[in-house]
């Protein structure tokens, strides 16, 4: 099966963390989506994304393709369904494409309208979808389980010190390199995945599920509440509780974080903190770059959404239901408002543009610093980031 991951309807809604990804580069659990669908089908996938990515996401087509809804968290009933799809047939959920099988197709060219005159067929198998960036973390504690399953299988842990605390051993996976000494860890049923060369420091606490990918590391003490995701190559300090960080991104210090979604290559400052209950208990609204609006999440605990490349200085403080841009710049007393735009530089006594240059030269620090060069390929996707979230800066 040669499978495509599109960029489904529900895209925008899931900005600012997919300004920068296709929508199955997000992570959710312990693997993003498409290497769930690579790990399922023991295979490669590739993308179909928006035309300013397409160079560093690429599609690969073959004679025989199916198209897939990047949104769709994978599992053996639905690759069955789409198995069983015959050419020119699309698989719906009500009335949102999910999947289609296509000959010589052209990847360049592929639009929703594509699929007008298609046999259509109703799924009728229960998976989940990410459609709201708060269906990250708020289905993170499945998919950790989920994964850990999948990662696990067949396999044998590395040993566990004898330092370490826990009441449910089976529940704990170590790859190799991984080191744990003197924490505490208690998976109350859930799972604790330790990735590779990842660390837990002396002193932390792990209570409920937990993802630490590949070269990640809690730092001394931190306080985790699961089900919470560290991605790879991150450093995670004080209190974290439901939160999922993409990769890349330091949290190293104290300082409350909840039910909250971090991108790739952020920084929050030393004692950054938070909210994620309002004062009355009401209904936490986000904004949303489809409504140009707030909208209501459903969620009375809802945190921060962070886009890509922001950071944050110390004793940064945030609202409930905060969502920051790309690359914005935080700083300051005081709470900045609920919704911070991309390329934005300042914090609760107003914001300038973040201009682009001075962008550039911090990128190019950071990612060397992971020995990752920022080419002229996200250089580019940067520009036009930065070109369609003009309208929502302050002039």
């Amino acid at each position: 099966m040669n499978i495509i991951l599109f960029d489904g309807p529900n895209r925008d809604n899931l900005l600012p963390l997919t300004y920068t990804r296709p929508v199955a580069d997000l992570r959710i659990g312990i693997l993003t989506i498409k290497e769930k669908w690579e790990h399922l089908l023991k295979s490669e996938v590739s993308f179909l994304t928006q035309d300013y990515l397409k160079r560093k996401f690429p599609a690969k087509s073959k004679k025989i393709n199916y198209l897939v809804n990047g949104s769709v968290i994978p599992n053996k009933n639905i690759i069955s369904e789409i198995k069983k799809l015959e050419t020119g047939e699309l698989l719906l959920k009500g009335k949102e494409p999910i999947a289609a099988l296509l000959k010589d197709f052209r990847v360049e060219t592929i639009d929703f309208d594509h699929f007008n005159g298609f046999e259509t067929i109703q799924s009728q198998s229960d998976f989940k979808q990410i459609n709201f960036p708060w269906d990250i973390f708020s289905l993170n504690g499945e998919e950790i389980e989920n994964d850990f399953k999948l990662l696990t299988k067949g396999k044998k842990s590395q040993k566990l010190s004898e330092t370490v605390q826990t009441n449910q051993a089976e529940n704990i996976f170590l790859e190799k390199g991984a080191k744990v000494e003197f924490a505490t860890l208690v998976p109350e049923n859930g799972y604790i995945y330790i990735g590779k060369d990842a660390e837990i420091m002396p002193g932390s606490v792990v209570k409920g599920s937990l993802a630490l990918c590949d070269h990640s590391t809690l730092k001394l003490s931190a306080k985790i509440y699961g089900p919470t995701t560290v991605g790879p190559h991150s450093k995670v300090g004080g209190e974290v509780n439901n939160c999922v960080i993409q990769g890349y991104s330091n949290k190293g210090h104290d300082g409350f974080l909840g039910n909250s979604v971090i991108g790739e290559w952020c920084n929050l400052g030393a004692d950054t903190n938070n909210s994620n209950l309002k004062n009355n208990y009401a209904e936490v609204k986000l904004w949303n770059y489809n409504k140009k609006g707030f909208i209501k999440s459903g969620l009375q605990f809802c945190g921060l959404i962070m886009g890509d490349h922001s950071k944050c200085g110390i004793n940064t403080m945030f609202n409930t239901g905060t969502v920051v841009g790309v690359s914005a710049n935080i700083f300051g007393d005081g709470f900045p408002r609920n919704f911070i735009p991309s390329f934005s530089w300042g914090g609760a006594s107003g914001f300038t543009t973040y201009k682009l240059s001075k962008v550039f030269e911090t990128a190019e620090l950071v990612t060397k610093r992971r020995n990752i060069e920022f080419d002229d390929t996200e250089k580019a996707i940067f520009e036009e980031i930065f070109k369609q979230t003009d309208e929502f800066r302050m002039k």
